[in-house]
């Protein structure tokens, strides 16, 4: 029988973990259903999305490995893009989702979006949680424009991002307004939107003259194609 070397049994440990892991993602525990948890991404398929302004998911999305996939392969082939949008729309809910970022990557997850013809990008009515590769990103270098951020309103209150290639759980939880962003458990980012606070944040920012910015309570969950590689999964949401 042919030993195997320290090297390739700590290779086939690290194997079967990630393995096991993607068997395990996309799916809810007894816990969660009790909770009222439902799924956005069944880890097969697009179904439930939609890319911004179209009926169907554009082909540059699509389910690989347990994944949810902005593939630039498939956009260079002529593969249109587009963010990608929930079906539903929702107003009071705990948002959980992960994600990996590709070096020098960059996208986000933009809620509260708006799908009226006036508004021809998601981010023209929706706040946005970063997601970026803070080291090899130029935006790493901008003060609100870093991961776990409320991009361009306000900053983290503590850095909790992973290194890129690891996967990052981002949750976001609206109630009423008000706004709690976690990355990794840690709390980045409070504040409630429609509120003196939320004003001068967006009067300080680069939404300042955006007419629809902000201003819808029920919308559309939407994840960013900013032109770079990125994959998302384990994304769920529970109304409250």
């Amino acid at each position: 029988m042919k030993r195997l070397t320290m090297g390739a049994l700590l290779l086939s440990a690290v194997i079967s973990t990630s393995t096991l892991k993607a068997q395990q993602a996309n799916k809810l525990s007894a816990k969660e259903r009790k909770a009222g948890w439902q799924l956005l991404f069944d880890g097969k398929t697009t179904k439930g999305w939609h890319t911004y302004h179209q009926t169907t998911a554009s082909p540059a999305w699509h389910a690989t490995d347990g994944t949810l996939e902005l593939n630039q392969a498939a956009k260079k082939d002529g593969a249109p893009g587009g963010d990608l949008v929930t079906d539903g729309e929702y107003e009071n809910y705990e948002l959980s989702i992960d994600w990996k970022i590709s070096p020098g990557g960059n996208s986000g997850i933009i809620f509260s979006v708006n799908e009226s013809p006036e508004f021809k990008e998601t981010y023209l009515t929706g706040p946005e949680m970063q997601v970026l590769d803070d080291d090899k990103h130029r935006d790493g270098k901008i003060i609100k424009h870093n991961a776990g951020d409320l991009y361009d309103l306000k900053k983290s209150a503590q850095k909790a991002v992973k290194p890129v290639g690891e996967w990052n759980t981002a949750t976001i939880t609206k109630k009423d307004g008000h706004l709690t962003l976690r990355l990794n458990g840690v709390t980045t980012v409070e504040t409630t939107m429609g509120t003196p606070e939320w004003d001068a944040l967006v009067n300080d920012s680069k939404f300042k003259t955006w007419t629809g910015f902000g201003k819808y309570a029920k919308g559309h969950i939407a994840l960013q194609d900013h032109g770079d590689q990125v994959w998302y999964r384990n994304i769920k949401i529970r109304q409250l």
